[in-house]
């Protein structure tokens, strides 16, 4: 296993192992820790906590070791549970989560490897990206973001009228909102607005929208999507976070595919993905060879039928890692 921060249940690593047809194996083997967050403290709704768990029992680990990758598996990053934080704040609670999470990051990525976050809410995003951003500039580089979202997550909290943190990770990551969700690539904004890409935006709100016209960052909405279709968008932006930068970091919130598909999400919006749609975003994603770290977030199993979002993100994380047909 990759070093990694002190982590509570640790399982052992993974090695590769038989693959199940019809798939062969991903082309380029990988070194992948996973980390699970546990967080529900940035959302109102409560389930998502129990993402990584039901990730995990999807076969997750499994998945990734059949297709040749190294995976390691550094257990959960410590989250107190809401009733723990007395007088704290829940945005005190999370920066600190985020901080931890950066640090685990970081280190996965000089260590060579790829950072696969499980979720939890979005909010652990300003953690898990600006530790990501934080490796690259140790090297000189810098950080290319595709957020793969219904929303633009891009409040900060003189804007959001729910307070709901996992609805601000964005702006975060773009040096806005609460410093000390701001502040941890350490040396100004983790991401530049010119190396975001959204993709899926379907559910702004007008703050927001004055926002991402203000910093230019680059939104495909589902409108986007319907006119020109999936792969041109992704390919416009990959583009946008690849033209610039050393890698990508590719955040997903499983509600950026369709309920009807993915019913256990946190904040579910009609009008999304369709399945073959979100596979063929990863697809791309693989294929650009540009991944530096991904995050799957906002699984809510009390939602969700029998595992079926669980077990339709843990198809999307094999197609990101180099699943194919031939």
């Amino acid at each position: 296993m990759l070093a990694a921060p002190p982590a509570r249940h640790a399982p052992a690593a993974l090695q590769p192992g038989p693959l199940t047809p019809p798939f062969a194996p991903a082309r380029a083997a990988r070194a992948v820790q996973i980390l699970g967050v546990p967080l529900d403290l940035g959302a109102s709704r409560r389930g998502v906590d129990m993402g990584p768990s039901a990730l995990r029992l999807a076969g997750l680990a499994e998945r990734l070791a059949a297709l040749g990758h190294a995976v390691g598996d550094g257990g959960n990053v410590p989250v107190p549970d809401r009733t723990e934080l007395g007088a704290a704040t829940p945005l005190a609670a999370i920066a600190a989560v985020c901080r931890d999470l950066a640090d685990r990051t970081a280190a996965a990525v000089r260590a060579g490897a790829v950072p696969l976050v499980l979720g939890g809410d979005h909010s652990l995003a300003a953690g898990s990206v600006a530790g990501s951003a934080r490796a690259l500039r140790e090297r000189g580089e810098r950080l290319g973001l595709v957020w793969l979202d219904a929303h633009a997550d891009i409040h900060t909290p003189d804007t959001s009228h729910s307070g709901n943190v996992h609805g601000m990770p964005l702006a975060h990551l773009l040096g806005l909102g609460d410093p000390r969700l701001a502040g941890l690539a350490g040396g100004g904004a983790a991401v530049r607005a010119e190396d975001v890409a959204l993709v899926g935006a379907r559910d702004l709100d007008p703050p927001e929208r004055a926002r991402v016209r203000e910093l230019g960052i680059r939104v495909f909405t589902m409108r986007e999507v319907d006119e020109r279709g999936l792969s041109a968008v992704m390919a416009d932006a990959l583009d946008v976070a690849t033209r610039r930068t050393a890698g990508v970091h590719l955040s997903c919130d499983l509600d950026w595919v369709d309920p009807g598909d993915a019913p256990g999400v946190g904040t579910p919006v009609r009008g999304g993905a369709t399945y073959r749609e979100a596979h063929l975003a990863m697809e791309m994603a693989s294929d650009a060879g540009a991944l530096v770290a991904m995050d799957l977030v906002e699984v809510n199993p009390i939602l969700d039928r029998r595992n079926g979002t669980a077990e339709l993100a843990v198809d999307l994380v094999a197609s990101a890692f180099g699943r194919r047909i031939l």
